[in-house]
This record gives C-alpha cells, sequence and structure tokens, in this order.
C-alpha cells in the first residue's frame, strides 16, 4: 500500500523531508502546503506533486491524504497538529512539538483520543551518530556522566537555514534546546530532575534573547551543559560531546568521532547515514504497523514540562 503524504512548509526543512521521502518506498507526496504559492508551486514541480496550496486545511480535505508531515514556524505547530488529528490524519510535527507545555498536553490529548500515529521530528534520536552511543549504553558498554552541548548559529537577522528572509521567530529555548533536552533524556534512560538556564539580553528587533545557557541533571547522576547562541561568527550546528567511564565520543550530526578527534564508522548503525529519512521511515513504518512510533507525541512531552520549568524561571 502506497502511502500517500501531505506536507506543510515547503522552506529548508520541508525540503530536507522531500529529499528523504524520494528515498522510501510505497510513499508519495501527493500535496505541498507552504504559505508563497508561487514558490510552492517551483519545489513541487520538482519534485512532482500534483496539488499545490497555501492553507493546511486545502489538504486536510483531501480523502487521499493518509498522513501529514508539518514542517512549519513553531507558532503554528501545536494547532496544526491538532488539526490534522481532527481531520483523522496521522502527523509527524518538526521539532518543537509546541511553544507552550499546555500546547504540548493538548497534541497528546487528541492523539490518545483517536489513536492515530503522532510522532515529533526529535531527529537526534535517530542520526547514526547518537543511535552508536545509545547502544553502547544499552549493552552496559558506556555509562554517560556528562554531556557538553554547544549550539551555535549565526542569525543577527530573520533568515533561515538557506539564507532567505524568515516570516517567524526562531526560539533558543522552545525550538534548539528542545533537542538537547530530549536528548539528554533519552541517553540517560532517566528523567530530568533539576533544570537550570540563564539567558543574554533581548534581542531590540527580534525579541527573543540570542544567548542562553542551560543545566540538567537526571535520576541517574548524569549532567548536561548546554550552551546556544545565535551570535556565534564560526561554524554553525550542534556539536555533541558525550564523557562517560570508558570513552569519550564528539557527535556532530550524523557523524561520529572519539575523544581524539578520530572518526568512528556509523554507518552500519542504520539502513541509511541520513537522521531526517530514518525519522520519516519510522513514521510511515508505525502507521503500516500500527503501533507507537519512536519519539512519538507521548515519549517527548517530558522534555516539554522541563522547557517550561526553565521558562517559568527565565520570566521569573
Amino acid at each position: 500500500m502506497t502511502l500517500k503524504v501531505a506536507l506543510a512548509g515547503a522552506g529548508a526543512f520541508g525540503i530536507k523531508h522531500l529529499d528523504a521521502i524520494a528515498k522510501i518506498d510505497q510513499v508519495e507526496v501527493v500535496s505541498l502546503i507552504s504559505r508563497d504559492l508561487e514558490k510552492t508551486r517551483q519545489v513541487a514541480a520538482q519534485y512532482g506533486i500534483a496539488h499545490v496550496g497555501t492553507e493546511l486545511a486545502d489538504a486536510l480535505k483531501l480523502k487521499e491524504v493518509d498522513a501529514v508531515i508539518l514542517c512549519t514556524p513553531t507558532q503554528m505547530h501545536a494547532e496544526q497538529a491538532l488539526a490534522c488529528l481532527r481531520a483523522g490524519k496521522h502527523v509527524q510535527v518538526e521539532i518543537p512539538l509546541a511553544d507552550s507545555l499546555k500546547g504540548a498536553e493538548a497534541v497528546l490529548a487528541l492523539q490518545q483520543q483517536t489513536g492515530l500515529v503522532a510522532m515529533c521530528g526529535h531527529t537526534r534520536r535517530f542520526n547514526p551518530s547518537h543511535q552508536y552511543v545509545h547502544q553502547k549504553i544499552e549493552a552496559g558498554q558506556f555509562n554517560l556522566q556528562q554531556m557538553d552541548v554547544q549550539t551555535y548559529f549565526f542569525r543577527r537577522s530573520n533568515m533561515n537555514a538557506l539564507g532567505q528572509p524568515r516570516s517567524w521567530t526562531d526560539h533558543l529555548l522552545w525550538h534548539h534546546a528542545a533537542h538537547t533536552v530530549d536528548l539528554f533524556a533519552w541517553q540517560c534512560g532517566a528523567p530530568i530532575v533539576k533544570a537550570n538556564a540563564l539567558q543574554g539580553p533581548i534581542h531590540p528587533q527580534l525579541g527573543i534573547a540570542m544567548d542562553m545557557s542551560i543545566q540538567l541533571l537526571a535520576a541517574n547522576g548524569a549532567l548536561c551543559t548546554l550552551s546556544l547562541s545565535f551570535n556565534n561568527d564560526g561554524p554553525l550546528g550542534t556539536f555533541f560531546r558525550y564523557i562517560g567511564d570508558s570513552a569519550t565520543y564528539l557527535a556532530r550530526y550524523d557523524d561520529l568521532y572519539n575523544g581524539k578527534d578520530e572518526k568512528i564508522d556509523v554507518s552500519q548503525v542504520d539502513v541509511s547515514m541520513n537522521g531526517i529519512e530514518l525519522q520519516d521511515r519510522e513514521f510511515f513504518a508505525a502507521i503500516r504497523e500500527g503501533r507507537e512510533p519512536k519519539a512519538s507525541v507521548a515519549q517527548v512531552l517530558p522534555c516539554y514540562r522541563v522547557l517550561h520549568q526553565l521558562e517559568q524561571q527565565l520570566q521569573g
């Protein structure tokens, strides 16, 4: 059975999903939704997508659509995920699930009511680099003592990953910190029991903090230190240092190195080296198999509880 998919958000990350889906058998993107109709038509033509529109509701009306992938602005995620579930469509929401705990909890409540597959794009759970470390932890060969994480961008104006103007404002806490907060708890296999945050000055135009520092403590005693910045003029992205009792690992997206910066072969960890493709494969497999996916809304909700606590600290 070919799964018919609608994708909302034809920006930088939407295109990553389109490229990933092109490598997955028996999945077809039949609708592309984005704000700029002309750009949407151009992208749709490149990928052979017949239906285009500017409103998610247009895609949800299509009976043939089985599932939706949301790559839309953060502030729309919870509301759009709820709309998909109400329309009887399985949904994968790009990170973050919501920009508030209330929104995240509402999505989980409706998912449990409908029984549909609802998954969040916590890609770090799928990157081969992080899977490799997770397998070492599960096998008892590596005990995580500390994670040191740097999430750095140079974003002093509102531009996306393709260098194009953004119609929305990104957020260090609700978007970028979500990756690490969830990954840390997942790798520890233990809940986060203490969390602290500090932030720098609020940007006068963007209205957000451009620098942030977060400390986490897991129930098993492991520590995480996360530094985030939109001001970094240098290598961009997120770099993870895993410090354990038997080894040190450096993860950079889908690549992994040891503490001496020697590359580790992770090509056999999974069927692909592309974390987005692996994430999408899991979403479609869960739909076909009628099961809960990895990084389901239920599994990632504790992350959003921690983000909520940190937000309250910062506002206090």
